[in-house]
């Protein structure tokens, strides 16, 4: 989840002067809910999906957000001001502006630049937590699974293009296992219900081997029974998370990255929170918003923002550590993955196919907050150790192509005594009058927690909503219309012109072009491969990876990629699959960029740098440092 803000002693400021300029920018360009005004006589769910899906539609450029928040007055105050561009934050905009509420969002660096963007890609319905349901007669548990089946499936629907069932395999060495597991996922079938995405199945030894070439049949004195394939959703996270702040944005929410809350603004004699201070990080310019509820969504930092209000907070985040790696494809299959359901420490790992490369993962151990966080080399060899147990390929360190560590944000109540009170699931609260703050919880559940955030926020501001929440229904941009043969239409009617020798040569749209721009942009895609072709940006930015010099233009004008890293990282994801196909791509990507934006000598020399640093922290094979004292 995203990152947002610098700890700042609180104060309270009054309503600092707009320049005439703000003012008539905001005038101009404030892009408005949907309201009854201008609904007329159809269902507001109907009216919302037109205004998304739109072809002329674009969101409102950076700069009109920026007047948008910055016109936000004591007097003409937002309903809610959300802090932090994850996944959980862009939500919340997504749905308080879907219910005709006025909305703000404001993030430190990038949406999704946080946890949103290191997850381990599955949108599960949570078979552990119907282990513990079933063996601990807990009850609270097994409402756990029914809830996260159903966001399941919503979630997936509102993001076809974006998400996937994905057939999952867990080995059996021995034939208690094999019914133990096979009864437990045809519980998790019967539990999802309507929500089932397909049935869960047993496969023999030799038919397993068939499915899954690379898993071991024999090793430590035991053979492979056969294997249970169930299934899951699998999504890419960032692009995903994007697409929450464009569909907010399109739907009328003021959203801005880089953009970090210095302050918050309290109201003289009550202290209830009324707005925040606010710190253009592309500009350094500073200025007042004021909403009629603020909701803190920081994941890891919402601790932070706690004692913006109240300097002596106690903490209600307990971190954990999640590293994942990125292998070459031939380790799994395309389209199934693996799941080692118990490890040495009894952890649970997965080895999923996920662009056209594995991932593995994931750790959990206690760690600090940091902006960057890094993986450490023993818990790569640990997942390396772990799947090597299972697979009859070589599994070598010098294969790691990316690694990556996330913080997730565990929840637990600050007057707890002890850490028992630690959740896996969602927390909302409002300790300081006018600061609602929703934490914890899991990215297949964002939307429900989004949900309750904002019915927080309407009881604590008093708040008019003009309806009930809508995103249920409702469809990210680019997924309303889409369908998985959309690519053909792309490679029948598009070209790639590429630059060579000073000329435009045309190319072929192929099928691997095509079929990335179909599952990364949907509907919006033809605009994409519009830019390819017309404007002679259809290279592939990295050699073996399907992404375009188009997309990198496409992203700036669409969906508020103001940095390099913000392109290698959330808009594409080279940086997770390859961090050496990154750094090779990243000249050219900042090149597009500064005629995008205009960018100086200076500018682009300080992307680079950037970029670099940022690379840096992905410990792949090629940039790992085994005697730096910090991978030890």
């Amino acid at each position: 989840m995203g990152t947002f803000f610098r700890s700042r002693t609180v104060t309270t400021v009054t309503a600092g002067a707009l320049s005439i300029a703000a003012v008539t920018s905001y005038t101009s360009h404030r892009n408005t809910p949907i309201s009854l005004t201008d609904r007329g006589s159809g269902p507001p769910l109907e009216t919302l999906r037109k205004k998304i899906t739109d072809p002329a539609a674009v969101v409102p450029s950076r700069a009109a957000q920026y007047s948008s928040l910055a016109a936000a007055s004591v007097d003409d105050p937002l309903d809610i001001l959300v802090i932090g561009g994850g996944a959980t934050g862009c939500g919340v905009a997504l749905d308080a502006v879907t219910r005709g509420l006025r909305v703000g969002l404001v993030e430190r660096q990038d949406f999704s630049s946080g946890t949103s963007s290191r997850s381990t890609k599955l949108i599960h319905g949570g078979v552990r937590y119907l282990e513990k349901a079933v063996f601990n007669l807990d009850y609270g548990q097994l409402r756990l699974v029914f809830h996260a089946l159903e966001e399941r499936k919503q979630f997936i629907d509102n993001a076809p293009h974006l998400c996937h069932a994905l057939p999952c395999m867990t080995p059996c060495y021995g034939w208690f296992e094999t019914v133990y597991y096979w009864v437990g996922l045809k519980m998790y079938d019967l539990v999802a219900g309507r929500h089932l995405l397909h049935l869960s199945r047993y496969y023999s030894a030799q038919e397993s081997s068939e499915l899954f070439p690379t898993l071991a049949q024999k090793g430590k004195d035991r053979s492979l029974k056969g294997t249970v394939v169930y299934y899951d959703g699998q999504m890419n996270d960032s692009r995903v998370n994007v697409s929450l702040a464009c569909t907010a944005a399109l739907a009328g929410a003021a959203v801005l990255n880089h953009a970090e809350v210095v302050s918050l603004l309290k109201e003289e004699g009550t202290g209830r929170i009324k707005g925040a201070r606010i710190r253009d990080n592309l500009s350094g310019e500073e200025f007042n918003t004021y909403a009629k509820v603020v909701v803190n969504a920081g994941g890891p930092f919402c601790d932070s923002v706690r004692k913006l209000a109240n300097k002596d907070a106690k903490p209600m985040i307990c971190p954990s550590s999640g590293v994942h790696i990125v292998l070459p494809d031939y380790y799994s299959p395309e389209g199934m993955g693996l799941i080692v359901p118990k490890t040495k420490d009894g952890r649970v790992i997965f080895m999923l196919p996920w662009l056209g490369r594995t991932v593995a993962g994931t750790t959990d151990s206690s760690t600090s907050i940091t902006m960057l966080p890094e993986p450490h080399e023993d818990e790569i060899e640990f997942i390396l150790d772990a799947i090597r147990d299972y697979l009859n390929v070589k599994v070598r360190r010098v294969d790691v192509l990316s690694a990556w560590s996330g913080i997730r944000p565990l929840a637990m109540d600050p007057n707890a005594k002890n850490t028992e009170s630690i959740s896996r699931d969602h927390l909302v609260c409002e300790e300081y009058p006018g600061l609602v703050t929703i934490t914890g919880g899991k990215w297949t559940t964002y939307r429900s927690m989004a949900e309750d955030a904002v019915d927080a926020a309407i009881k604590s501001g008093k708040l008019n909503p003009v309806n009930k929440s809508l995103t249920s229904k409702l469809c990210l941009v680019g997924g309303d219309g889409w369908d998985p043969a959309y690519f053909t239409v792309l490679a029948q009617e598009y070209v790639r012109m590429k630059v060579q020798n000073g000329a435009p040569v045309p190319g072929e749209m192929d099928t691997a072009a095509a079929k990335h721009l179909s599952h990364s942009y949907g509907t919006m895609a033809e605009k994409v491969a519009s830019i390819a072709q017309n404007e002679n940006l259809g290279k592939r930015l990295a050699h073996g990876y399907p992404y375009l010099e188009a997309e990198v233009a496409y992203c700036a004008r669409n969906e508020y990629c103001e940095s390099a890293v913000d392109f290698i990282a959330r808009r594409s994801r080279l940086a997770f699959l390859d961090t050496d196909a990154a750094s090779k791509a990243l000249p050219r990507v900042i090149e597009i960029l500064a005629v995008e934006h205009d960018w100086d000598k200076s500018r682009q020399k300080e992307e680079f740098q950037m970029a670099t640093k940022f690379l840096e922290t992905f410990r792949s094979s090629k940039n790992a440092h085994f005697d730096d004292g910090k991978h030890t």
